[in-house]
């Protein structure tokens, strides 16, 4: 799938036993809070669904050849914007969009959407802290929004790009 694409954009190869199909849910529905991961669909990276859910979150568990633990939980407008991204298409953000990542986040650019590895101005974030992402139909609703993702708030990710989206600090979802 994009997502799981997306998830082994910025990673790097490595060797792991593969986990059991229980664990791969267990690890992705601790992306979400509790309430949405009852209910939500469990998507292995191969595509094939671990648990089908009675609403239209996905959750897909971390990737082990990706640094960190990044399981993810995404509504179908996130879904639609990562596949946008993975394929280098404009995304048509037309309705709110909501994204779980309670765990960390992948390494990535604050700045460039298709960065892989840090450089001198593109505000590399190693270990991303766990959060909520939100799309915007407008994105002028961000413009007031910082861009430093040290404030301890909200922030706009890769601001400036069909890809802008707003980044909420959140706690980590115990396991």
């Amino acid at each position: 799938s994009a997502t799981a694409a997306a998830q082994a954009t910025h990673g790097t190869s490595a060797q792991h036993s593969a986990p059991s199909d229980k664990s791969l849910i267990e690890n992705a529905l601790s992306a979400a809070p509790p309430a949405v991961a009852a209910i939500a669909t469990v998507m292995g990276h191969d595509g094939r669904v671990l648990r089908k859910g009675s609403s239209d979150w996905v959750c897909m568990p971390d990737m082990p050849n990706v640094p960190n633990d990044t399981p993810m939980c995404l509504d179908a407008p996130w879904r639609a914007f990562i596949d946008a991204w993975m394929n280098k298409r404009a995304p048509s953000v037309t309705q709110l969009g909501f994204g779980y990542m309670l765990q960390e986040d992948m390494p990535v650019s604050n700045t460039d959407p298709f960065a892989t590895a840090p450089t001198a101005t593109n505000q590399w974030i190693q270990r991303g802290a766990p959060h909520v992402m939100v799309l915007l139909p407008d994105a002028r609703l961000m413009e007031q929004l910082p861009t430093d993702p040290t404030n301890g708030g909200p922030f706009v990710m890769w601001k400036g790009t069909p890809y802008a989206h707003v980044m909420v600090p959140a706690v980590a979802r115990a396991k």
